[in-house]
């Protein structure tokens, strides 16, 4: 009975590796990060078919405006480097920024779908009040700069989607200190409120933090759900419960 459960769950799962094997999955991390922090992404997406190009930036480096167009650009690149037919986009923070930013005049022919984990879309309260806190800047980089909520806020200066976007926002924070900040409730970094973005397609919000959420199980299956089928599983948000023991995400 156990061979024919693994044949008949092979035979169903088949036609769906093989959708996606024609489907390109471009990652990008978030602020202060590097590709590595997407690792635990790249593989559960590669295990499900899809080809996936995990991309570096110095996101430290250079402001919001220049980043967009050399990431973004990066990860088309690398997909069209391979047989595929759609385009889609997994985000973390400052990522999901990039990519509206370079959407918001620039348009992708094969463009899928957008998962933005706790993207910044309206700013975060934290760069308004530590932006002129020494060493801020030098940690954060120009770009960090440009995540506030104010005067200068690049998130806000962009206007709603009009992609295909799911928004999945933390509810749990391990930085108590920049919480404080932070309208309640938050991930650390950014409140839920200030995640969500006129025009996205569903939205949900899972208790895991700004800085390790990329990494968690369920959020990974979220990501997976809404790429295939355009949605965010709802029923099972009851059931997640944070992950105290998941290892740090690589830097």
């Amino acid at each position: 009975m156990k061979i024919l459960a693994s044949l008949l769950s092979f035979f169903l799962l088949m036609p769906l590796a093989a959708q996606a094997d024609h489907e390109c999955v471009v990652l990008l991390h978030g602020l202060a990060r590097t590709a590595n922090s997407m690792d635990d992404l790249e593989e559960a997406l590669s295990t499900s078919g899809y080809r996936v190009v995990n991309v570096g930036y110095p996101s430290r480096q250079e402001t919001i405006d220049r980043l967009a167009v050399m990431a973004v650009e990066e990860g088309i690149a690398g997909c069209d480097r391979q047989p595929v037919e759609t385009i889609h986009f997994v985000t973390h923070s400052l990522g999901g920024i990039l990519v509206r930013y370079y959407l918001a005049d620039n348009s992708i022919a094969r463009l899928g779908r957008v998962v933005m984990l706790a993207p910044p879309n309206q700013g975060s309260e934290v760069v308004d009040e530590w932006r002129d806190v020494p060493g801020y800047e030098w940690l954060n980089g120009p770009a960090g700069q440009q995540l506030g909520t104010g005067e200068g806020s690049v998130p806000r200066s962009l206007g709603p989607v009009n992609f295909p976007l799911g928004v999945i926002a933390g509810t749990r924070s391990i930085n108590p200190i920049l919480s404080q900040s932070l309208p309640s409730p938050d991930d650390g970094k950014v409140s839920v409120e200030n995640t969500r973005v006129e025009g996205m397609t569903d939205f949900i919000e899972m208790p895991y933090t700004h800085t390790f959420m990329m990494g968690a199980e369920p959020v990974i299956r979220q990501v997976q759900h809404f790429l295939r089928s355009g949605t965010f599983f709802h029923k099972s948000v009851s059931s997640h419960k944070p992950d105290s023991s998941h290892k740090s995400a690589s830097p």
